[in-house]
């Protein structure tokens, strides 16, 4: 086990269980590793710190949770990145922001590709008009 400060104190982890992001998030290349933080609440919403720079954590979701008709496929490329084939399993997580004014919107047009086989991750760009970078929840 090994352990970081966080906002949310010391944190043990246990370094096999860290998820890798190759090639960094969007803009902060720098960041490849984080672990899964657990929500102290009921809920669909989760943190993943960073272990890099422990400065970094972010609030992520299954976004169709919130849109039932939102689906992403990685392509032979991203697969290959993230060390799987076509088999294997692949969820799609968001970033979860929320505003000054309490608005919470998902980045819906750069989601996160996770394959527990490798325990890798990595961040996509979506080219769709649909989705944008703050995309209000929907009302429910």
């Amino acid at each position: 086990m090994k352990t970081i400060q966080t906002r949310f104190g010391e944190v043990a982890y246990d370094p096999s269980n860290v998820l890798n992001f190759p090639e960094g998030l969007i803009g902060l290349d720098q960041l490849k590793n984080f672990i899964v933080m657990p929500n102290k609440k009921e809920g669909p919403l989760f943190w993943i710190q960073c272990v890099d720079d422990p400065h970094f954590a972010f609030v992520v979701t299954d976004p169709t949770n919130f849109f039932l008709d939102y689906l992403v496929h990685p392509d032979d490329n991203e697969r290959q990145k993230l060390g799987i084939n076509a088999q294997d399993e692949c969820y799609i997580l968001v970033i979860v922001s929320i505003s000054e004014e309490k608005e919470i919107t998902l980045n819906l047009s750069g989601p996160i590709l996770y394959a527990p086989a490798s325990n890798k991750a990595m961040q996509v760009i979506l080219e769709d008009p649909r989705y944008d970078t703050r995309t209000p929840l929907p009302n429910i």
